[in-house]
């Protein structure tokens, strides 16, 4: 539901126009160094308004520590941390209520929660609540740094283009949204991480990225061009007793375990679903469809925001699979 792991456990928790949104972790090591600076530049690379095709929304998103955390040092206690949600237009929500937006859990959410939800903004189903998950991404790829592991993500492609001004360009043109694709590779990890069949490593990187909103899609090392491919073109030769491989087309993960190469997967992200062009949908207080086009402050490429919030849950299925196998080293 809205927790994840086993050892380093996280609960998610608000909605995008409710007072706040948050996150809590257990598991979290005592003794980790830990202050409001150490989220700044991540919560910055998450927001939107601050590069060219995201939402004007602009929230301070400074970290409200509100447990585990005494003296600048994490206690060992789970940690919880609050995000206010100060800078709302709810009306805007108001007035499309009996026409669910396509592409959007609008109407699934009412069908499964009788129309109790909270509608506003996408209520929990906002990718708002990604900033709980940067914060969480924070304190793994803090613990992780410990043995040496780092988590990077970037942008590959927009709308098929590598050139992202170019892509993106595309979108404004047509006066529409645009998806794209976004990598993630992870350098340092130890080989063992994983267990077959349904906790395999690849297993939980997925369970945690669909989690992130948008997300159509992953492949690991050649992904989906492995099945072009011949079993001695695709097969990575071992080539030292580390385990180094001469190629990765494995993409660092043999058999559901990390094998000590570099980790290296892709996600797909759709086009934004609220988008000015005139689409059809249903208008349920009516029964029939109609002409419908979304209002309000929305990212022209969401994917622009992906990479740091990808980042983050890499970060914190790989932090628990470590503590698993006792891997991160002492911080004390």
């Amino acid at each position: 539901m809205n927790s994840f792991g086993r050892l380093f456990r996280i609960h998610i928790f608000g909605e995008s126009h409710g007072e706040s949104v948050g996150i809590s972790i257990d598991g979290c090591p005592a003794g980790l160094p830990l202050k409001v600076e150490d989220f700044l530049t991540d919560i910055e690379r998450r927001k939107g308004g601050t590069q060219k095709g995201t939402t004007p929304r602009q929230e301070s998103d400074l970290p409200i520590f509100k447990s585990g955390i005494f003296n600048d040092t994490t206690t060992g206690a789970p940690i919880t941390i609050l995000f206010e949600n100060n800078n709302t237009r709810s009306g805007d929500y108001q007035k499309q209520r009996a026409v669910p937006r396509p592409g959007h859990a609008d109407f699934v959410a009412h069908q499964k929660f009788g129309g109790y939800e909270d509608y506003r903004g996408g209520g929990h189903f906002s990718g708002r609540l990604t900033v709980a998950l940067v914060a969480a991404g924070v304190i793994a790829k803090k613990l992780l740094a410990y043995s040496g592991v780092e988590v990077v993500a970037n942008i590959l492609e927009i709308g098929g283009e590598s050139d992202l001004e170019k892509g993106l360009q595309k979108a404004i043109d047509a006066k529409d949204s645009i998806g794209g694709i976004v990598e993630c590779r992870v350098n340092g990890l130890p080989a063992g991480l994983g267990e077959p069949f349904f906790d395999s490593a690849e297993s939980l990187i997925s369970h945690a990225v669909f989690a992130i909103p948008a997300v159509r899609g992953i492949e690991f090392g050649t992904g989906f061009a492995a099945a072009r491919m011949f079993g001695s073109g695709h097969n990575d030769a071992i080539a030292d007793m580390s385990g180094r491989t001469a190629t990765n087309h494995a993409g660092g993960v043999v058999g559901g375990i990390s094998n000590g190469n570099g980790l290296v997967f892709r996600i797909a992200i759709k086009p934004t679903s609220s988008t000015p062009k005139i689409q059809q949908t249903l208008n349920w207080e009516t029964g029939e469809t109609e002409s419908f086009s979304v209002k309000g402050r929305h990212d022209l490429c969401i994917a622009l925001r992906v990479p740091v919030v990808l980042e983050a849950v890499t970060a914190f299925v790989l932090c628990d699979l470590m503590l698993a196998e006792q891997k991160i080293k002492r911080i004390l």
